[in-house]
C-alpha cells in the first residue's frame, strides 16, 4: 500500500526548486480545483435531494409495493458512471434516441451539467441505502416526543430526524465524494476538467509525468481532507441515554400527496433505469447484424480473466487482516487496518498512476503485464473485501476455536476446521464484490492494462469517446448485466432478518 504512494512523491520531487515553484503555483490547478469541488458538491446535493426523500417515502410512508420502490431506488448501482454518461450522450444529437423517436434534438450534454447528471444518477443508491438503513433503525419516540411538545410534524424531521440521520448522510456523502474525486469515465465523455481527467491526458498526451504527479498528490489531499472532516463532524454520539424498547413507526399517510409521491418515483426510475436501458436497447438495434458477439464474448473474458484472480486474492488477503484485528485488536493491528483502506480511498486514477512510476522504475518486467493490472485491483478493492468477512467473523467469537484448542488442537489447526468452514458464505459474497466492482471499473485498466488488451470498460469507453455508439451499446450492456450481480447481492443481504 505505501511503496507506490511513496514512490509517487519521490518522482514529483524530481524537478528543480523553479520548475516545482512553477508547477505547484500554476494559475491552472486553481481552475482543477475549482471544478473538481463544484463537481463533488452539485453530485452530493442533487443526490441528496433524490436518496433523502426516496428513502423516507420508503420507510416512513404508507406507500404501496415499498419494497418495489427500495429496488428501484438500488438497481441504479448496476450501470456504472461512465455507461450513465453513454446513455445521455447517446439521447442527444441528430442520430440519437429523442430525435429518432420524438422529433427533439437535444444538444450534447457536457460540461459540469452532463458530468454531474450521469455521476448522480449512478451514485444516488450509496446514500439511499444508508439513509434507509438509519430510518429502520431510528427510534421514533423521539419523534413522539418533539410532537408531544407541540412541534409540527415537518418541524420534528428537521429538528430531530435530520440531526441523527447526519451520521448516515456523512458516511454517503464520503463514499460518493470519493468516487466523484476518483471518477475518469464519465467527467472525460462529458468532456469536463477537473484533476482526474487532467492527470490523464497529461500522462497520455503531454508526457509530462512530474506534473502528472503533482496532479495526483493535489488530488490525493484533497481526499485526505474529505476523509478527515467526515470523522471531524461525526464524532457526537447519537445513541439513547436510557433502557426500552423502540416500537415501529406507525407509516405516515401520504395523503394527497400520493399521487406526487409516484411521480418523484417514476421519474427517479425513467431517468436511472430507463433512460439507460432504452438507449442501449436503441443503439443495439441500430447496430443489429453489425454487433460482433465473438469480440464482446472476447472482452468479457479477458475482464474474467483478471477480475477473477483479483477478487480471489483479495479475499484470501482480508481473511489475515479480519483475524488479526478482530481476535488481536491493538494499535499495531489498527494501523495495518488502516493501511487496507488507503487502496479504496486514494482516486484510482492517482494510484494507477503511482503503480507505473514504480514498475518503471522498480520492476521494469512487471510494466504493461497482467500481474501488475491484478495487484493494483488487489490494493485497490482489499478494503471492499473485509465488511463482509468481518461482520461474520465478529458473529463466530471465539469460543469455538478454545472448544477445538481445548481438545488438543493447535492454533492453526482449530482454525482450519473450526472458523473457516463458517466463513465460506461471506467469502463468496466478498469475492463477488470486488469482482463486479472490478467488471466496472476503468481509470486502473486503462492505464495498467498490457497494450491490446480491452475490457468491456475499456471497450466502451474508447467506442463512446469516438461517437462509435452502436459500436459501444453491446459491451455496455454486458456490464449492466453483469453489475446486476453485485446489487442482487445487496438486495440479498439488505433483506435478511
Amino acid at each position: 500500500m505505501l511503496l507506490p504512494m511513496v514512490y509517487l512523491a519521490v518522482r514529483a520531487f524530481e524537478a528543480d526548486g523553479a520548475t516545482l515553484f512553477e508547477i505547484v503555483f500554476r494559475a491552472r490547478n486553481l481552475v482543477l480545483l475549482s471544478n473538481t469541488l463544484q463537481l463533488v458538491f452539485c453530485v452530493l446535493a442533487i443526490g441528496t435531494l433524490i436518496a433523502l426523500p426516496l428513502a423516507w417515502i420508503v420507510v416512513r410512508s404508507d406507500i404501496r409495493y415499498p419494497r418495489l420502490v427500495a429496488i428501484i431506488g438500488v438497481l441504479p448501482l448496476a450501470v456504472p458512471g461512465y455507461v450513465m454518461a453513454y446513455a445521455l450522450i447517446g439521447l442527444s444529437g441528430y442520430y440519437g434516441f429523442a430525435n429518432q423517436f420524438f422529433g427533439i434534438r437535444l444538444p450534447r450534454p457536457e460540461g459540469l451539467f452532463g458530468a454531474a447528471a450521469a455521476l448522480t444518477l449512478y451514485t444516488f443508491p450509496y446514500l439511499f441505502l444508508n439513509i434507509r438503513s438509519a430510518l429502520l433503525d431510528l427510534d421514533p419516540g423521539l419523534e413522539d416526543c418533539a410532537r408531544s411538545l407541540g412541534r409540527s410534524r415537518w418541524n420534528a424531521f428537521w429538528t430531530v430526524v435530520i440531526p441523527h440521520l447526519l451520521p448516515s448522510l456523512l458516511a454517503g456523502w464520503l463514499v460518493v465524494g470519493l468516487y466523484v474525486l476518483g471518477d475518469f469515465g464519465a467527467v472525460a465523455l462529458m468532456r469536463y476538467e477537473v484533476f482526474s481527467y487532467a492527470i490523464f491526458t497529461q500522462y497520455s498526451g503531454a508526457f509530462d509525468r512530474i506534473y502528472a504527479a503533482w496532479l495526483s498528490l493535489m488530488l490525493m489531499v484533497v481526499t485526505v481532507v474529505f476523509v478527515l472532516m467526515e470523522a471531524r463532524l461525526r464524532g457526537k454520539r447519537y445513541a439513547r441515554v436510557a433502557k426500552g424498547t423502540a416500537r415501529r413507526a406507525v407509516p405516515v399517510p401520504l395523503g394527497r400527496y400520493r399521487p406526487l409521491a409516484w411521480l418523484f418515483i417514476a421519474i427517479v426510475a425513467a431517468t436511472s433505469l430507463g433512460l439507460p436501458a432504452l438507449v442501449l436497447t436503441y443503439w443495439m438495434s441500430m447496430a443489429g447484424t453489425g454487433i460482433d458477439f465473438n469480440e464482446v464474448g472476447q472482452a468479457f473474458l479477458r475482464t474474467a480473466a483478471v477480475a477473477m484472480p483479483a477478487a480471489l486474492i483479495s479475499t484470501m488477503l482480508a481473511l489475515p487482516v479480519v483475524y488479526l484485528t478482530v481476535r488481536f485488536p491493538s494499535p499495531f493491528s489498527s494501523v495495518i487496518e488502516r493501511l487496507t483502506y488507503m487502496g479504496y480511498a486514494v482516486p484510482p486514477l492517482a494510484f494507477a498512476l503511482s503503480m507505473v512510476f514504480f514498475a518503471l522504475n522498480v520492476a521494469p518486467f512487471l510494466y504493461q503485464t497482467l500481474t501488475l493490472l491484478i495487484f493494483a485491483y488487489c490494493m485497490t478493492f482489499l478494503a471492499l473485501a473485509l465488511g463482509p468477512i468481518r461482520s461474520r467473523m465478529l458473529q463466530i467469537g471465539p469460543r469455538l476455536e478454545e472448544v477445538s484448542r481445548s481438545l488438543g488442537h493447535g492454533s492453526l489447526d482449530s482454525y482450519m476446521r473450526v472458523t473457516f468452514p463458517l466463513l465460506n458464505k461471506s467469502m463468496v459474497a466478498a469475492t463477488l464484490l470486488v469482482f463486479i466492482m472490478i467488471v466496472k471499473e476503468l481509470p486502473i485498466t486503462y492505464l495498467l492494462a498490457p497494450t491490446g488488451y480491452t475490457t468491456l470498460s475499456m471497450a466502451v469507453f474508447s467506442r463512446t469517446s469516438e461517437g462509435m455508439m452502436a459500436q459501444a451499446a453491446p459491451y455496455a450492456a454486458m456490464i449492466v448485466v453483469f453489475s446486476s450481480f453485485f446489487v442482487g447481492l445487496i438486495l440479498r443481504y439488505e433483506g435478511r432478518k
